[in-house]
């Protein structure tokens, strides 16, 4: 019988301890980062509303303040068994000015702040809370 060359147990659990340390010195570092990506879909979303008000508003002479009105259906939360981490609404429209908000429902890093972006019919998201 031939012995072949392989790894034992201990040298695995070694090796697999060294990652999971090394991963976990890593981790608070790409915590902005993955703030940073999560709210893209905010700046996505909110970038969306702006370009359906400016239709909306070339057809009816105003802009609106209900998302239906739009043909806008904000995704699906993770509350609601969904991917989308952010609420959005329409906060004020009138004739010449409308402000649409999105608000995180989650806390991405953990420090009890939630993300809060806001757009105007300037058209350029900002952040108004950063997480």
């Amino acid at each position: 019988m031939k012995k072949l060359p392989a790894y034992n147990l201990q040298e695995v659990l070694i090796v697999l301890a060294i990652i999971g340390i090394l991963l976990l010195l890593a981790l608070p570092n790409l915590m902005p980062l993955i703030s940073k990506t999560k709210s893209m879909e905010a700046q996505i979303q909110l970038k969306y509303i702006y370009n359906s008000q400016t239709t909306y508003r070339y057809m009816y002479s105003k802009f609106t303040t209900e998302l239906n009105e739009l043909d806008y259906e904000a995704p699906k939360t993770i509350k609601d068994n969904g991917t989308g981490n952010y609420t959005y609404e329409i906060l004020d429209a009138s004739n010449s000015n409308f402000k649409a908000r999105a608000t995180a429902i989650t806390d991405f890093d953990g420090d009890g702040i939630f993300n809060v972006w806001e757009i105007d019919e300037t058209g350029t998201p900002k952040q108004l809370v950063k997480d």
